[in-house]
């Protein structure tokens, strides 16, 4: 019972149920009788060096902070509080003496996320892949409406497209919103998912009754951008229970999920749509989204900043002295939502415009996400036009995506166990750059499948071959995307989180692009011709691959945003 009652209490079930009855159910032990407060915090003599030492900090020393803040950028997203303690040139309003550090009561705190047991963990991860899963499969689970939206609405291609595109877009735009709010102490994760998720079930109802095709748009739209928080901050709840070995393995299963729901999608709906009519494809997304957020309601919180944030306020409350602060609540005292709004918004963008190896990577990462979302168009061109599939059975095509995944990822894995981690083991450090070299290999495949798909997908050549094109494609875009995101974050560990970011509304925006030119492309060139110009543009990009990966550390150097030399 006492486990069952230590699981709900974290969970946003749990929260409200406290709240409902003024905190007399679901107790932590700081407010049930005859808890003991340890030790150290019996009174104010043990306080922990960082606090004085940034509250002490020169007049010059926090000039050179501001000098730095306006020169590049400040925090947000995951790396937000990691970064705040040498910028709170306001100070707190009492003496260091005066502050009693909170944080975990020893190695095995039962609240500290890094101490659960395996089954909570587990739990976790498989809450947050199922949100990942129903978002992004809501995306491309319109694709096979779309053509009964043309004809009964009389809306052309592009137009019936934007439900495609816009919902895209919205997901882009949400992690610049929804990334920073999460890495507050007092906020945490779960309210974030929570009322997000809550709206995004809300609008997806309107959404299946709409007969209105400007209003049905915005709402895919809104469905897009209150969905985003799954892909904003998933890794980081991922981050939060997981050690750094395994970390590499964790995340790219998490990864495996924005790739599986949009091919998933189209499978699910094709046979739905082709026996039912299109609003069932958006009826399903009602399903699914409500079901995981059921789900998230007994989500426990693995924000360690929250936990320590709520645990400080409570031994305030059991002792009545104000000085009890956790680590984050000090550095966050001062944080208002205009500097979160510049740091996200405006600093990843600044850091873009004026350091090559940054921007490279945003448009390549675009490139790579715009193409295998222009797969939604030439799909149909290609399995019902030329091979006579109907929508449930080219929708099962899809699923050459998910082995794609699956089989790119065992050399991945595999490159992270012999040399990332024995490297770890060893003591050893690795340049960044060692973290490109799967995307190096990668950056082959995409050019290599889109040739084949091109240059095969004729009624005299089995249909299988093209779709093994896909396959070389799709493991290329995963690779390529799961390498950049982790060199981004270790050439850059100051600003990783914004530039992640910045990244994803850049793969989002050129995702747009590709469903509204993919029609007119293929229309004009032809598929063999089109697909080719595509994957010509990714060859070329092979070429800046190999240059951030044998030369980047000289980029590095002359770069006044990233580190000249980081560990494993």
């Amino acid at each position: 019972m006492d486990s069952l009652s230590a699981f709900l209490r974290d969970t946003p079930l749990g929260q409200g149920l406290r709240w409902a009855t003024n905190k007399q159910v679901l107790k932590f032990p700081e407010e049930r009788p005859g808890f003991k407060l340890p030790s150290p915090y019996h009174n104010g003599a043990d306080i922990h060096d960082t606090v004085g030492e940034t509250l002490s900090r020169s007049t010059s020393d926090r000039e050179q902070d501001e000098e730095r803040e306006n020169s590049a950028v400040g925090p947000s997203g995951d790396d937000l509080q990691s970064r705040l303690p040498p910028d709170i040139e306001t100070g707190l309003s009492f003496p260091a003496s005066a502050c009693i550090l909170v944080d975990w009561y020893g190695d095995d705190d039962a609240e500290n996320p890094h101490s659960w047991p395996t089954w909570k963990k587990a739990y976790v991860h498989l809450s947050i892949n199922i949100y990942t899963f129903a978002i992004y499969m809501s995306s491309s689970i319109y694709t096979p409406a779309a053509p009964a939206l043309m004809e009964i609405y009389g809306i052309s291609h592009m137009v019936a497209s934007l439900g495609l595109g816009l919902y895209v877009l919205g997901y882009a735009i949400g992690p610049l919103v929804f990334g920073p709010p999460s890495e507050i102490a007092s906020v945490g994760r779960n309210p974030v998912y929570v009322i997000t998720m809550f709206l995004f079930v809300l609008l997806s109802v309107p959404a299946a009754l709409s007969d209105n095709m400007p209003g049905f748009m915005i709402l895919r739209f809104l469905q897009g951008f209150f969905g985003s928080p799954g892909l904003a901050n998933g890794g980081g709840s991922i981050g939060d229970i997981t050690t750094t070995r395994v970390l590499p393995y964790a995340l790219y299963l998490w990864a495996f999920f924005p790739l599986a729901g949009p091919s998933v999608g189209p499978m699910i709906a094709g046979f739905s749509v082709t026996a039912k009519n299109w609003r069932w494809a958006m009826w399903e997304i009602v399903w699914i989204a409500g079901l995981s957020f059921v789900n998230l309601l007994l989500l426990p919180e693995t924000s360690s900043s929250n936990i320590l944030y709520r645990r400080a306020g409570r031994l305030r409350a059991l002792t009545g002295n104000p000085a009890y602060s956790s680590r984050s609540q000090i550095s966050q005292r001062h944080l208002s939502a205009a500097r979160i709004a510049r740091m996200s918004l405006l600093v990843p963008w600044k850091i873009n415009a004026l350091d090559p190896s940054v921007l490279f990577t945003s448009l390549y990462c675009g490139l790579v996400y715009a193409i295998f979302y222009s797969f939604f168009e030439v799909f149909p061109l290609v399995y019902m036009d030329i091979y006579g599939m109907n929508y449930g059975e080219m929708g099962a095509v899809f699923m050459s995506v998910l082995i794609a995944v699956l089989v790119v990822g065992v050399p991945y894995m595999a490159f992270i166990h012999y040399v990332v981690n024995k490297a770890v083991r060893e003591g050893r450090q690795l340049q960044p750059e060692v973290r490109l070299i799967p995307g190096v290999v990668a950056s082959f495949l995409v050019p290599a499948g889109l040739f084949l798909f091109a240059w095969t997908a004729r009624s005299d050549i089995h249909w299988v071959v093209p779709s093994l094109g896909v396959l070389l494609a799709s493991g290329g875009v995963c690779i390529i995307i799961q390498s950049v995101y982790v060199y981004l974050a270790m050439a850059y560990p100051q600003y990783a989180a914004s530039l992640i970011g910045a990244n994803t509304f850049c793969r989002g925006a050129m995702a747009l692009a590709a469903i509204l030119w993919s029609g007119p492309l293929y229309s004009k060139l032809g598929i063999a011709r089109g697909t080719s110009l595509l994957g010509g543009l990714c060859g070329g990009c092979i070429i800046g691959m190999f240059v951030l990966w044998l030369r980047g550390a000289e980029l590095r150097k002359r770069s006044r945003f990233a580190v000249d030399d980081v560990g494993s």
